[in-house]
């Protein structure tokens, strides 16, 4: 059964589907009233509904019953990856996004060799935006992962304050064998909780990057005794939440 993200809901027996859904459903998978989908609203609630009317703007669906029960992870991880090259950060996005990452913070780190282009920013965050609403859909998420516009040094510190836990993984700390700090953090984290993950881009962070957010109540991790790719590091984070939240209860 299809999925599709509803912004809103008129009310509570009806969504209304246009722009690009409306194509898929009608133009793609070519559906007919009395068709079945499911529709995931703004509110983080998730409904079977049956295809009522499809005029020529938009597709109204009626809800047959509400989904009891959430696949979202307990905990609110933001991934913020420093700028990396290639369409890094999109596999990033998508498979973060499978894995139950809350939103995705794109970062401009000293060693990042991308650099952003304020002309074709809007262009990028929709192409973002959609590849993590497609993945959401695919995964069968209840809520859709937002991804916000990079940030500089000072704009994350910033950020870090309205975060409960805010972790850096620093490959530094892989090196030396640590391997305490992000089990010890996940054992003391509550359902509800937020926490701001922190990875370097393909030349890590700098020493200076490193010092600042921990002046301002970071604190470095290591992901294990070897070393992982920037786009690796952020997917092996959001597993080992899953797995300390979802699996071992």
């Amino acid at each position: 059964m299809q999925r599709y993200f509803v912004d809103q809901s008129a009310d509570e027996n009806h969504f209304f589907i246009v722009g690009d859904d409306y194509h898929h459903i009608v133009r793609v998978m070519r559906m007919k009233e009395g068709d079945q989908i499911i529709c995931a609203s703004t509110l983080n609630k998730s409904a079977v509904c049956s295809i009522a009317e499809i005029t020529d703007e938009q597709v109204i669906a009626e809800v047959v019953h509400w989904i009891s029960g959430t696949s979202e992870l307990p905990i609110e991880v933001t991934i913020v990856s420093g700028l990396p090259k290639g369409d890094k950060l999109e596999w990033i996005i998508q498979k973060g996004t499978e894995l139950g990452a809350f939103q995705f913070i794109p970062f401009i780190s000293a060693r990042s060799v991308v650099k952003w282009d304020e002309k074709k920013a809007e262009k990028k965050l929709d192409r973002w935006q959609k590849i993590a609403k497609e993945a959401a859909e695919q995964s069968h998420r209840t809520m859709l992962p937002a991804v916000k516009s990079p940030v500089n040094l000072k704009s994350l510190i910033k950020m870090g304050e309205d975060f409960d836990y805010k972790l850096i993984a620093f490959e530094e700390e892989a090196k030396q064998g640590e391997a305490s700090v992000l089990s010890k953090s996940l054992a003391e984290m509550k359902r509800g909780q937020t926490v701001l993950f922190v990875f370097g881009p393909e030349g890590g962070l700098t020493e200076l990057e490193v010092s600042s957010l921990r002046e301002h109540g970071f604190r470095t991790c290591g992901l294990g005794p070897r070393i992982l790719r920037t786009e690796t590091a952020p997917l092996f984070a959001l597993s080992a939440v899953s797995y300390h939240f979802e699996l071992m209860e």
